[in-house]
């Protein structure tokens, strides 16, 4: 609620209909004197980040603690208390996809398994001032250059241009090759589909025309097509998720068809909340990751397979509560229900594999 000063007006500047109390019936504007101060603005925002916050952290309590229990709360009308499951989703995806594409560097210079004189880029990055240092020393930039230690900066480029040149040297003879074709024009493909000699389909012509395309753009650079097409299709997640998001509340209708009482949008929501958990879950496996990178010890790994497994009972205990079924029916429909999404995934990411193709 606000703290201005209440109009003597009794008319909506909203919507202009007539008020009997501070609201209005019609659109629920309040109607206050629209002149503010500065200090009005300020704690507006942070009473409305504080209600945000607060209501961030008492949901996210039960989103982790109590499997399902949310979706059952919005299912009984019971939602004022808690931050709305849409707006939940968009800001906790927003959020984790952020940290994923920060995780997944597409350039091709950043290669964790690429070595250089026998380090790994990880160890390299580790190293300290004198180890790095002699390290560098060995290294032959093949310029006649005195045998001197290289800066930070200086090393990076070394690898980034190292790394282009083995990918010129691997990939970039003669461009990218789909299926054993490698065609230097769409002509030349014509051609040999008009004399017999290739047999394709309509849809496999429709790739090799695109391949043929993108080796003409990107100058028969083969690294340069596979790493804009891997950039391509990983930016395409987001997407793919949010429509696996509809599929999967359908199987979970098609489970559950005999109850009645629970309606698509019921599925949904469970859905939806579920797939907040597995974010969140990520994000936590994500940061496992980097401190195993750096301290590589095995209960780290023992913990992010932990989270692993939760996931999956996580699920499981949801579907539980929120279904109300017994545990021989819970556990039944949760293998079938993963079963078949792992192969709708497999469906939808090979679609989302050819458009992105299309998308270079």
């Amino acid at each position: 609620m606000s703290h201005h000063r209440e109009r003597e007006e009794n008319n909506c500047l909203n919507c202009n209909a007539a008020i009997q109390g501070k609201y209005c019936h019609f659109c629920g504007q309040e109607n206050i004197e629209t002149r503010e101060s500065a200090w009005h603005l300020i704690s507006h925002f942070f009473q409305d980040f504080t209600h945000f916050d607060g209501k961030l952290f008492g949901t996210l309590k039960y989103l982790v603690r109590r499997p399902g229990f949310l979706s059952r709360e919005y299912m009984n009308g019971r939602r004022a208390s808690y931050l709305n499951p849409v707006r939940m989703y968009v800001f906790s995806s927003a959020f984790f996809f952020l940290v994923f594409f920060s995780f997944f560097n597409t350039g091709i210079s950043k290669f964790s398994g690429t070595t250089i004189n026998g380090k790994s880029l990880p160890e390299i990055a580790k190293m300290d001032s004198a180890s790095f240092a002699d390290f560098t020393r060995n290294i032959n930039l093949g310029d006649n250059r005195p045998d001197l230690p290289m800066t930070r900066k200086a090393f990076d480029r070394y690898v980034d241009s190292s790394l282009k040149r083995v990918f010129d040297s691997t990939l970039n003879k003669s461009g990218l090759v789909v299926f054993g074709r490698n065609y230097k024009t769409r002509a030349a493909y014509d051609s040999a589909l008009l004399s017999g000699t290739e047999t394709d389909n309509w849809l496999l012509q429709q790739i090799v025309y695109q391949v043929i395309d993108l080796n003409k753009k990107y100058k028969n650079n083969a690294g340069e097509v596979i790493a804009a097409f891997r950039s391509t299709l990983l930016h395409s997640l987001p997407q793919m998720l949010f429509i696996s998001l509809p599929l999967l509340a359908l199987l979970l209708q098609l489970l559950y068809y005999r109850h009645k009482q629970y309606l698509f949008v019921n599925h949904a929501i469970f859905s939806i909340q579920l797939y907040i958990f597995v974010f969140i879950s990520m994000l936590l496996l994500f940061g496992l990751n980097r401190l195993n990178e750096q301290l590589h010890w095995g209960a780290i790994t023992i913990l992010s397979a932990m989270i692993y497994f939760g996931l999956f009972f996580y699920e499981y205990k949801a579907m539980r509560y929120f279904y109300g079924q017994r545990r021989a029916k819970t556990i039944f429909k949760f293998m079938l229900l993963n079963l078949v999404f792992f192969f709708m995934i497999l469906i939808l990411f090979t679609v989302f594999i050819f458009f992105s193709l299309f998308k270079i």
